[in-house]
């Protein structure tokens, strides 16, 4: 965990375009932000190929993103690579990752500003697809890749290895490998454990196994997670829930630490995490109970 101490004047403010009042409640942020001593307040779209085109020139200190945990996903892409540290206002459902709520951004931002804020840094994957020997493509994620059937309602066969030495083969719906970030999303809904976000371990969990192992494994930062695949239909493999690419019978998709890091801009003390985990469980936000 490191704490904040540089003060931040140039901000991108980003936001799901399809969102009900994301790009407003952006432009007020900007505002707000450039009225109590901000040099730069940027506002766009998660989408936008300006936003991306000033983050990869460095021309920010702060992504600031608005929206739900798909939102901060997007977000988190950007920021990364470029090590900018990312906070989240909440305006969608869940907001897992996000730090404040539409209602209470005035105070956090201020807290930003004067400098008093720490950064929580999150590990990243790094996932490769090959076909043989021929790489076929190459992403980052921060929460998990999935690989799973496709269209058709029938298992496939998944066979796991860690650094070369096979570990398990699954007959399921599909294999997830995840971050500890990515331990409370599609992992934590297959009956996987919860991790701590400021772990580095990698963690694999399946999907509906039938007549398989179907306890998740927790792995080491420095491992190399290669899934093989054995299908006569359709699978497919998707990264941070991002469009599906097909993969074939053969096909084998390594995973491993990734070189970069996502850091989350943190207002709270450590123990947030587990405050969180607990009233999203009792008061789930998706399931519509606002309790």
């Amino acid at each position: 965990m490191k704490t904040g101490a540089s003060i931040l004047r140039r901000f991108a403010i980003v936001c799901h375009p399809d969102l009900a009042d994301a790009s407003q409640t952006a432009s007020v942020v900007a505002r707000y932000l450039i009225e109590h001593g901000a040099e730069t307040a940027y506002e766009g779209s998660v989408y936008d190929e300006v936003v991306k085109s000033h983050v990869q020139s460095d021309d920010f200190d702060m992504i600031i993103a608005l929206g739900g945990d798909g939102t901060i996903l997007r977000a988190g892409h950007l920021a990364a690579p470029k090590d900018i540290p990312l906070f989240g206002i909440n305006m969608g459902h869940f907001g897992f990752l996000t730090e404040v709520g539409r209602n209470n951004w005035q105070s956090a931002l201020n807290i930003i500003l004067a400098g008093n804020y720490r950064l929580e840094e999150r590990m990243m994957l790094k996932i490769e697809h090959f076909r043989g020997n021929q790489s076929l493509g190459n992403w980052q994620s921060i929460n998990e890749v999935v690989i799973c059937r496709g269209q058709f309602v029938r298992p496939i066969q998944l066979t796991a290895s860690v650094n070369q030495s096979r570990v398990a083969t699954y007959v399921a719906d599909g294999l997830i490998v995840a971050t500890p970030t990515g331990s409370t999303a599609y992992a934590l809904a297959a009956g996987g454990p919860i991790l701590p976000p400021e772990t580095h371990n990698l963690l694999i969990v399946p999907v509906a196994p039938h007549l398989s192992m179907d306890r998740a494994v927790i792995l080491p930062e420095g491992s190399v997670v290669s899934v093989s695949v054995s299908t006569n239909h359709e699978a497919v493999l998707s990264v941070d829930g991002h469009p599906p690419i097909v993969v074939v019978d053969g096909d084998r998709i390594d995973c491993t630490a990734s070189d970069y890091h996502l850091r989350m801009v943190r207002l709270k003390d450590p123990g947030y995490f587990y405050r969180n985990i607990t009233h999203y469980m009792e008061h789930n936000p998706s399931a519509g109970n606002n309790e």
